[in-house]
Formats: structure tokens, C-alpha cells, sequence
């Protein structure tokens, strides 16, 4: 099977990718190799048309469409099983194995990369795109107005924001710049990263948390059974914090999907029971 590969390699030329790419029509045997292609296919894609989803879509620690998934052929990413699967469209992250990709777009196989959302103006232009990569653009300005029209419906936020922080494994802390930046403050918080200088993400010492002790923390939810990297979320200087806490489930908010609402009105409905 390798030495076919190389072979087709060999006559194989480049091909454009990119979500700016137009096909002259829509494909018929998509098959996507990223969990948050994986979503935003099965939203979106005609009946058949999507042959195949990545075997994360299938999990529910990551996916927030586990259900609809299970509907699909799970693939783990590979050129070959995905080769063998005679796809006209591949759908990629921006991060997926670059080895993977490569290898696809030399064998001839259009691939087309999405890059991963850090606002809600890129989501909605994710949905546009992807829209326009399956050649369902009617579908997809469907869903861009309800994600739209709820958005909008959010409550207000209050006159004084309650501030908010995250603080996940390893005590790594979403930036005020990122999806889940945006998320905190569409919910009607002021985000802690803001004040700390961490408008990109990154470590949060314990105690740096501790001596701001905002109104609301919202932890990741653990993993089953003990991890290292899950200690300081258990540490016993957290019973020192006087504000709330809360976790919501990461995969409503991982990737730039409608699901990210659902985290949004849940996280602005905490605001009832958190004073500033």
C-alpha cells in the first residue's frame, strides 16, 4: 500500500486548499478529519454527502455531537484509510498532521483547512465557509441567522460585571482574546485575564487566583480517575476563594460551533446567584 502511495505520489500535482477555494460543485464523498470539521459537517452537509467523521466526534469528552456522529464511518486521520475512502473533499484543521494533509493534496485529493475560531466573528465566518466548501450556502446563512438571532437574545449585561476567571489543567487560564474570552464576556462577565495581562492565555499561578479571588471560577470538568495535571483544581487553598464556582462541560466551547451558546446561557445564568 505504501509503495502505491509513493507511486501516486510521484504523478500526483498540487491542488489549491484553503476555505477561500470555490469548486466548480459541490462534492459528493466529503470526509473530515478534525473534530471541529467533524460538527460543523454534520450540520451542514447534504443527506450522504459526508462519508466519514474523525473518531473524536464520536466522544463524548470532546464532541457535543456524539449522537449524529455515531451515524458515520469513523476514521483516525490517516492518508491511506482516508485514500482508500475515495473522497472529492477532505476537511482539515489548521493544526491536523501536516504530513496527513500534504500527502492527500499530492495525491490529488482537494483538502480544505479551517482554522480554529478565537472569536465569535470568526465563527460565523467558519459557518460561511463551510457552507461554501460543500456548496451549501443556502444551509449555511440558515444556521448564521438562528446563531445570529439567538445571540442576540442573550440577557444584558449588568451596569457592574461580576469577574470571572478559568482555571483548568495545570492551572492554564483562557486569555480575554480567545473564543472563550468572548464567550465569558457575551455571558455578562468581566474577564479576570483582562487585569492580569493575559490577553493570549497561558499559566495562572494558584496564588495569583487566590489574591484576586473573583466572583466566579469556572474549572474544566475532570477527567475520571487522578491526574497530576488535575491536582491543583482540588488544591485546599481554593477553599479560600469567596466568590462561586462552576464547570462546564470544554467540548460546547472548544470549537466554533452553535453549541457555544448553550455554554454562553448557561455561564450568563450563573450570574443570578454571583454579586460582584
Amino acid at each position: 500500500m505504501v509503495r502505491q502511495l509513493a507511486l501516486l505520489l510521484l504523478l500526483a500535482g498540487p491542488v489549491s486548499t484553503g476555505p477561500g477555494f470555490a469548486a466548480p460543485e459541490a462534492p459528493r464523498r466529503v470526509v473530515s478529519i478534525n473534530l471541529c470539521t467533524d460538527q460543523l459537517a454534520i450540520l451542514l452537509a447534504a443527506p450522504g454527502q459526508l462519508i466519514s467523521v474523525s473518531d473524536l466526534a464520536q466522544d463524548p469528552r470532546s464532541s457535543t455531537m456524539v449522537e449524529a456522529a455515531m451515524a458515520y464511518p469513523a476514521n483516525q486521520g490517516q492518508a491511506e484509510e482516508v485514500y482508500l475512502m475515495k473522497p472529492d473533499l477532505v476537511l482539515a484543521g489548521a493544526y491536523t498532521a501536516r504530513a496527513t494533509v500534504s500527502m492527500l493534496e499530492r495525491l490529488g485529493i482537494r483538502v480544505v483547512t479551517f482554522p480554529p475560531a478565537s472569536s465569535i466573528a470568526e465563527v460565523r465566518q467558519g459557518m460561511i465557509e463551510m457552507g461554501r466548501a460543500l456548496g451549501r450556502e443556502a444551509a449555511a446563512q440558515a444556521m448564521l441567522e438562528a446563531f445570529d438571532a439567538r445571540l442576540a437574545r442573550l440577557p444584558p449585561a449588568p451596569s457592574q460585571r461580576p469577574t470571572a476567571a478559568t482555571f483548568a489543567a495545570n492551572g492554564y487560564a483562557s486569555g480575554s482574546r480567545s473564543l472563550a474570552g468572548e464567550i465569558i464576556e457575551r455571558a455578562g462577565y468581566h474577564h479576570l485575564a483582562e487585569d492580569l495581562g493575559m490577553p493570549m492565555g497561558g499559566f495562572l499561578p494558584l496564588e495569583a487566583l487566590i489574591m484576586a479571588d473573583p466572583d466566579l471560577v469556572i474549572a474544566g470538568d475532570p477527567y475520571p480517575g487522578a491526574s497530576r495535571a488535575e491536582e491543583v483544581l482540588h488544591h485546599p487553598a481554593l477553599a479560600a476563594l469567596t466568590g462561586g464556582q462552576t464547570v462546564l462541560e470544554e467540548n460546547d466551547w472548544v470549537c466554533g460551533l452553535p453549541a457555544l451558546l448553550d455554554a454562553t446561557e448557561r455561564l450568563a445564568a450563573t450570574r443570578k446567584g454571583v454579586a460582584p
